[in-house]
């Protein structure tokens, strides 16, 4: 499975790790997946958008 969200498509940035003497190598930064099942599909989908589902009324 890919590391995007089902719904906003967010997926994976570049960021990088600082030492102490400023020296600065490249990592990635992973959006907060997480599982959920609506209408019977699985989705992955990042914490931002599952609350606003939450908040969206059914």
């Amino acid at each position: 499975m890919s590391m995007s969200c089902s719904i906003c498509n967010k997926n994976a940035q570049r960021a990088n790790y600082v030492s102490h003497s400023n020296v600065k190598a490249v990592r990635r930064q992973k959006p907060n997946l997480q599982r959920l099942t609506i209408a019977g599909k699985n989705l992955r989908i990042c914490s931002s958008c599952r609350r606003t589902l939450v908040k969206q009324p059914v």
